[in-house]
C-alpha cells in the first residue's frame, strides 16, 4: 500500500472551462491517426515474432494463460479492459494489490517482461480499439483510481484524454509502483502538464525518449 504522507507537493490545478488543444476536432483527428498509424505498424511488424515468442514462454514458464486482463479507467472516467501480456503467477490478489517490491507473485519470465516494458505491447489493440492512445497519462486499477482521487482534487482531470501506454510521467522516471505522495504528485504533475501543453510534437518526442530508455535502460 502507498504510504500517505503530509506536506507532499500539491497538484496542479486544470480549470475544467478551459479550451484544451488536445481535445479540439483537429488535435483530437491528427492524434488519432498517429495512433493508428503506429498501433498498426507494431501489429504488423512487431507483434507476429514477438507475440508468438513472449506468448510460448509465459506458457512454459508457469500455469496460466498468456494474457492478463483489467479492469482500467480511460476517457471521461470509462471503464475498459486493459490488455497486458501475463507476468504473475494466478493469484485472487492480482486485480486488488498493486505490484510491490519484490513481490514473490512475478515469475522469471515476468520480472524480464516487466523490465523491458514489454508486458504492456499488447495495449496497441487497445489503442486500434480506441480506448487507449499511444501517449497519454498512464491508466490505473479501478480501487486505485478510488484512493487517488480523495487524495487530489485536479486527479480526474487526467481522464479528459484517453490514457496512454506511455507518456510524460513515464519518460521523467515515474512508473511502476506508487511509493508516497511525493511521487503520486509528480505524477499527477506530469499528467496535467502534458494534457495543458500538448502538441503533436509532444507525443512523437515522448514515443521516441521511451524507445531509446527501453532499449538502453537509462
Amino acid at each position: 500500500m502507498m504510504n500517505i504522507e503530509t506536506g507532499a507537493v500539491p497538484a496542479q490545478s486544470v480549470s475544467p472551462g478551459l479550451p484544451l488543444a488536445i481535445n479540439s476536432p483537429g488535435s483530437r483527428f491528427l492524434k488519432r491517426l498517429m495512433d493508428i498509424v503506429m498501433a498498426m505498424l507494431m501489429i504488423l511488424f512487431i507483434a507476429p515474432w514477438l507475440f508468438t515468442l513472449v506468448i510460448l514462454t509465459i506458457t512454459l514458464d508457469s500455469r496460466g494463460g498468456p494474457f492478463f486482463i483489467q479492469k482500467r479507467t480511460g476517457r471521461s472516467r470509462r471503464t475498459f479492459n486493459c490488455l497486458k501480456f501475463r507476468t504473475m503467477v494466478i493469484n485472487k490478489d492480482s486485480h486488488r494489490i498493486q505490484v510491490q517490491v519484490n513481490d514473490s507473485r512475478i515469475t522469471r519470465v515476468g520480472g524480464f517482461l516487466r523490465k523491458y516494458h514489454i508486458d504492456e505491447l499488447p495495449q496497441v489493440f487497445n489503442v486500434l480499439a480506441g480506448s487507449m492512445s499511444i501517449v497519454g497519462p498512464r491508466p490505473h486499477m479501478l480501487r486505485q483510481n478510488i484512493q487517488f482521487s480523495k487524495m487530489s482534487s485536479s486527479y480526474h482531470y487526467r481522464h479528459l484524454v484517453k490514457p496512454g501506454m506511455t507518456g510524460l510521467a513515464q519518460v521523467r522516471g515515474f512508473h511502476g509502483m506508487i511509493h508516497d505522495t511525493n511521487d503520486y504528485h509528480s505524477r499527477l504533475n506530469s499528467d496535467l502538464e502534458y494534457i495543458q501543453n500538448w502538441t503533436l510534437f509532444t507525443d512523437l518526442r515522448i514515443f521516441i525518449q521511451t524507445t531509446i530508455q527501453i532499449l538502453f535502460q537509462q
